[in-house]
C-alpha cells in the first residue's frame, strides 16, 4: 500500500499549508530569539534617557523622516544601511527605530554581523513616540 494514496487533494493541501505555517512561525521565533540576544528592547523612557550618548538612527525612508522624526536622529533608511555602515561607529551605542520595530530587528542583525555590539531598539516604534520631534522644512 502506498502511503497517502487514500488522502484526497484537499487533505494534501491542508498538510502542506500546516507545514508551511510551522516553518514560518519557527523562523519568526528564531529571528526574535536572535534579536533578543544581540539587542536590547527599550521603552520610550529608557530610550530618551540614553539617546544623548548614542547614535540614534531612523530607519524609515526619507519622506517619512521629513514628515517627523525624533529630535537628534539621523536618517539612514534600512534600504541603504548596508551601503552606509561606514557612517556609524561600532564603539558607540546605536539606538534604532522605525515605524514599528520590524526594520529595527533586521537592522540589528545586520549591525551585529558587522561587529556592532551595543544595539538598542525602541520598543513601541515611532508611531507611539511622545517625546520631542522635528519636521524637516522641505
Amino acid at each position: 500500500m502506498i502511503i497517502g494514496a487514500s488522502l484526497s487533494g484537499g487533505a494534501w493541501l491542508n498538510i502542506i499549508v500546516i507545514i508551511a505555517l510551522i516553518g514560518f512561525f519557527s523562523y519568526q521565533g528564531y529571528l526574535m530569539w536572535k534579536r533578543s540576544r544581540i539587542s536590547k528592547m527599550l521603552d520610550e523612557e529608557e530610550f530618551q534617557a540614553g539617546m544623548r550618548k548614542a547614535q540614534v538612527i531612523d530607519l524609515r525612508e526619507k519622506r517619512d523622516f521629513d514628515a517627523g522624526h525624533i529630535m537628534g536622529a539621523r536618517n539612514i533608511p534600512y534600504s541603504q544601511l548596508k551601503n552606509r555602515l561606514q557612517e556609524l561607529r561600532a564603539d558607540l551605542p546605536v539606538y534604532l527605530y522605525d515605524q514599528g520595530r520590524t526594520l529595527s530587528g533586521r537592522a540589528a542583525l545586520l549591525l551585529s554581523k558587522n561587529d556592532f555590539t551595543n544595539i538598542s531598539i525602541l520598543r513601541p516604534g515611532f508611531e507611539r513616540w511622545e517625546g520631542k520631534t522635528k519636521k524637516s522644512k522641505y
